[in-house]
């Protein structure tokens, strides 16, 4: 998958795509459906595949102050962009000349002229242009004109039934911040993971005989504070079964910032400065201060046991609701 990081003066070959366009931030499962939607136009008239986004995610351009949000950082969007067979990105940096253009400039300057596109997909949701001026509809009407083809993909939810859940972003970030990965998994189609490099901390889980790998969480969105049990993935693909602790470690006075304690079962190496890929698969206690390490330390092996037994597919035994944090 190519990766093309501005519209001037694309290679000949880069032009007349077919382009979905969208953050797509988590790529769940109604992104991908409009995703698919562009590969499906383009292998039928022998276009490349596309997709457009954009960098930083436009939320955090408009309002820096809020709290961090992000389901995916940016190279684990491409890596689950790249896996739906498309053939380029356009990575565009979102910047205020971006913020700046009129819905018409944007269709006429960037999509007609700058890209050539072939053909567009896109949301039903979709708004884009200066204060979010230009819809979907507008789009396509836009589109039309300049003889260019456009599909809205229409919401992609759990069921056919009245009542069921429109498959989005903000529902996963509000199953996350339940406790519920289980549940932000099947919106997302995959399991939701805080991906990054291994950093330095106190070392005091090896004193306990439970050694960790921590990463900041730096713009992911926060889930639930507590332990969970989940998958590693290590550089190379190799994957192990682990206990994990997110939160501000009350018991040792508080971190500043979150960060994830992943404790990996039958591993034995050093992680530090290495990339990691930690996927949540079910939460298993919240997070709260505990008073000493001998009561820590059989806590975190009854976590290890019900974490083991989750991922086998079994009954956790023993987890409680009101356990120690790491």
């Amino acid at each position: 998958m190519r990766i093309l990081r501005s519209s001037v003066a694309l290679p000949p070959a880069a032009r007349g795509a077919v382009v979905a366009i969208g953050n797509f931030d988590g790529v769940h499962r109604g992104h991908r459906r409009v995703i698919e939607q562009a590969v499906e136009v383009a292998r039928r008239i022998g276009a490349l595949a596309g997709v457009m986004t954009f960098t930083p995610h436009p939320r955090r351009f408009f309002r820096p102050e809020q709290p961090p949000f992000l389901l995916t950082r940016l190279r684990e969007k491409l890596r689950l962009v790249a896996a739906t067979g498309v053939d380029q990105v356009h990575l565009l940096r979102f910047d205020a000349r971006m913020a700046g253009l009129s819905p018409e400039a944007f269709v006429d300057r960037l999509l007609r002229d700058a890209l050539a596109v072939r053909h567009v997909c896109v949301g039903y949701d979709f708004v884009f242009g200066r204060g979010r001026a230009g819809t979907a509809a507008f789009l396509a009407a836009r589109l039309a004109d300049a003889g260019i083809g456009s599909s809205i993909v229409a919401p992609v939810s759990s069921g056919s039934g009245g009542g069921d859940e429109v498959f989005s972003s903000t529902a996963a970030r509000q199953a996350l911040a339940a406790g519920d990965p289980v549940h932000a998994a099947t919106i997302l189609g995959h399991a939701f993971a805080i991906e990054g490099r291994v950093a330095s901390g106190d070392r005091r889980g090896r004193t306990i005989g439970f050694p960790t790998a921590n990463l900041w969480l730096h713009d992911y969105v926060r889930p639930r504070f507590g332990v969970y049990a989940v998958e590693v993935e290590l550089v190379g693909g190799a994957r192990h079964g682990g206990v994990a602790n997110l939160g501000l470690r009350p018991t040792f006075g508080g971190d500043p910032e979150p960060r994830l304690e992943t404790h990996l079962f039958d591993f034995a190496g050093d992680l530090y400065g290495r990339r990691i890929r930690v996927e949540l698969r079910a939460f298993l206690r919240p997070e709260r201060r505990f008073d000493g390490l001998d009561a820590l330390k059989a806590q975190i092996a009854a976590d290890a046991a019900a974490a083991r037994d989750v991922l086998a597919g079994v009954q956790p035994r023993g987890c409680g609701t009101a356990a120690p944090s790491l």
